[in-house]
């Protein structure tokens, strides 16, 4: 009985991500789109439960409101920031 406990606990678990690829490079595009969605269901599923848990977190224990953050401004503001590095190099070049 131990030795097939064994032989079941020795299996690997696959990765989903490296499935998918494969199945994509092996041009199986329904199996692909079946693992994909697996994958993202896996995702949402567990970013629900993160925001679940911070919900309780607030309604329960008072904790307060942590500011969201967009990752699109973020990349606006470093985008401006570097706009502003720049001239000031093009300026000293045409001196």
């Amino acid at each position: 009985m131990d030795n097939v406990e064994n032989i079941e606990n020795t299996e690997q678990e696959t990765n989903p991500i490296q499935d998918l690829i494969k199945a994509s490079l092996d041009k199986d595009y329904n199996n692909a789109n079946k693992i994909f969605g697996e994958v993202m269901t896996i995702k949402m599923s567990d970013l629900l439960d993160q925001e679940k848990v911070r919900m309780a977190d607030q309604v329960y224990n008072g904790a307060e409101e942590e500011p969201e953050e967009d990752p699109d401004l973020n990349d606006e503001e470093d985008l401006e920031s570097e706009e502003t590095d720049e001239e000031p190099e093009d300026k000293e070049e045409e001196v």
